[in-house]
């Protein structure tokens, strides 16, 4: 069975596509199975470690209003996140994830809570999840989708990237 970080490798790979990732509860993590990948090089241009509020604010340049409004930990903010990557490392797909690891929740938001988006075509999809277990598991999930029902947002990140292709 193929990983999910393979699959984003081989769907990058057949539509010669690069890869920007902004990374807040992850840690890294994400980009650290990205690059396991062999030849990952050939699409995978950077990552932006962005666990704090004003490294969002500072690096990516994402707005603080959004975040006061929102929260660190929202659709909106991995949205802007996602968006903010891609434009600052030019390339043609910016991903994004923000979520809470715990122990402790923040922002009135459950531990667990972990919101992934895409930027892609100046479009951007974002979805939620909840995962369950301790930091290193939450952490692992969200990099993963390990645990997640749907098997993985990478089919409808690809439905997202075809139905947006260019004409």
């Amino acid at each position: 069975m193929m990983s999910i970080e393979q699959k984003i490798g081989e769907l990058l790979i057949k539509k010669n596509l690069t890869l920007s990732i902004a990374e807040s509860c992850t840690g890294g993590l994400l980009s650290h199975m990205i690059t396991n990948v062999p030849k990952s090089s050939a699409y995978f241009d950077s990552s932006v470690l962005c666990y704090s509020k004003n490294v969002k604010v500072k690096l990516l340049g994402i707005p603080e209003k959004l975040i006061n409004k929102y929260g660190t930990v929202s659709a909106e903010t991995a949205k802007a996140m996602a968006d903010a990557v891609r434009k600052l490392r030019r390339t043609k797909i910016g991903l994004a994830v923000t979520g809470i690891a715990g122990p402790d929740s923040i922002e009135k938001k459950p531990v667990g809570t972990v919101y992934i988006a895409v930027s892609y075509r100046n479009k951007i999809y974002a979805e939620g999840f909840r995962f369950k277990g301790n930091r290193k598991e939450i952490k692992t999930k969200a990099a993963s989708q390990k645990g997640n029902k749907n098997k993985g947002s990478i089919c409808r990140y690809e439905a997202f990237m075809e139905t947006h292709k260019p004409r």
